[in-house]
């Protein structure tokens, strides 16, 4: 059971730094705003 906690928490540190990352990349590069908006939106 704590082996699954701490899978879990892992998951989700994991989760945020990945869409901390994909903000960067989507703020950097130069997307024609509607497909940043459909990607952004796509994301859970």
């Amino acid at each position: 059971m704590i082996l699954v906690a701490i899978v879990a928490e892992l998951m989700e540190e994991y989760t945020v730094l990945l869409c901390r990352l994909v903000e960067h990349l989507f703020h950097e590069a130069p997307f024609p705003r509607r497909i940043r908006f459909l990607i952004l939106s796509s994301l859970p």
